[in-house]
């Protein structure tokens, strides 16, 4: 496989590529939301919000799988995908092999999001359970895709991905040009590995800082060590689920990122919460990472004028709930 990391020229040709099919999601400022950071201790700070919980599917990774699809052949196009996820990778492949006409097959953990299951259910994948974990649910997808002669999708270490997923930061340094930090949630990586792609060439004074659930600190330690590690997997925000590093999203990360945050769960939930009363805006775990880390962290972020991606909104009842009755800032 191939492992070389995209350019800023692929990724402006996937942006032309994609545009036909995807959405321009907003960049979104709320004054209640910088009330937030400011109680929260991030003096001065101004917060620009890109929508992608507005995306189709709910989430950036349609961006990628997009991307992936539109270029494939077409004899490999009838021969189908296989990919593996907890949730919005999966309904990102489902709706791009619909929308090229390609079979599509996903493996999911056996207590996938319902939300999403039924999701990618209804874009015409097939869904197979299996296993307590992503990374079991990984090795059926592998042997499925050889018994198949389908192509197999990585979570990660697919450079058209990490191209697709480059137009989120490509949009939003176009939409608030005047940014000096941008923060992406980290699962495998591919969204902040692109940010990192696209602020070095076109914005290299602004900082692009990752963030991860510490219940699920693969990506993280595989940073701060500069080898790909595994980790327990135990957070329970799906898009952050992994429990490994990926080898092209590390490399980008080891050359380009600027820092690296952890935050809990219950912070998750709280800026999830804040997105909810703030700016009546529905983002699940994952998606509310970015922003979790600006309130867990505001001396770092004070001052600065800072960019969040809400990567996704496909939130079940359950963790609205729980959002609703979390405490703190």
């Amino acid at each position: 496989m191939d492992l070389t990391p995209p350019s800023i020229a692929h990724v402006l040709a996937a942006q032309q590529r994609i545009a036909p099919h995807a959405v321009r999601t907003p960049a979104s400022c709320y004054d209640a939301i910088d009330r937030a950071v400011h109680d929260a201790g991030a003096t001065g700070t101004r917060v620009t919000v890109k929508h992608e919980n507005l995306q189709r599917t709910g989430a950036f990774k349609v961006r990628g799988a997009l991307n992936l699809l539109l270029q494939m052949p077409d004899d490999a196009r009838r021969r189908g995908i296989v990919g593996y996820s907890t949730g919005n990778h999966a309904q990102a492949l489902a709706d791009a092999a619909r929308q090229v006409g390609a079979p599509c097959t996903i493996v999911m953990p056996a207590a996938p999001n319902a939300v999403k299951e039924q999701a990618v259910r209804a874009l015409g994948a097939e869904v197979v359970l299996h296993g307590e974990r992503l990374e079991d649910a990984s090795e059926l997808a592998l042997d499925m895709a050889g018994a198949r002669g389908a192509r197999l999708v990585s979570a990660a270490d697919e450079p058209d991905l990490v191209a697709g997923v480059g137009t989120v930061a490509l949009e939003l340094l176009q939409q608030a040009p005047d940014l000096d930090v941008l923060v992406v949630p980290v699962g495998g990586g591919s969204g902040a590995a692109a940010a990192c792609l696209v602020a070095a060439a076109l914005a290299p004074h602004v900082r692009v800082v990752g963030v991860q659930s510490a219940a699920s600190p693969a990506a993280h330690d595989s940073w701060r060590a500069a080898e790909l590690l595994s980790r327990p997997n135990g957070t329970r925000a799906e898009g952050l689920a992994v429990g490994r590093g990926f080898a092209l999203t590390q490399a980008v990360l080891r050359a380009h990122l600027a820092d690296f945050l952890l935050v809990d769960d219950d912070e998750i939930s709280r800026a999830q919460r804040v997105y909810l009363a703030a700016a009546r805006t529905v983002a699940e775990g994952a998606g509310a990472a970015a922003l979790a880390a600006v309130l867990s962290h505001p001396a770092l972020f004070a001052g600065a004028r800072v960019g969040v991606v809400c990567s996704g909104g496909n939130a079940s009842e359950a963790e609205l709930r729980r959002a609703l009755m979390s405490t703190g800032s």
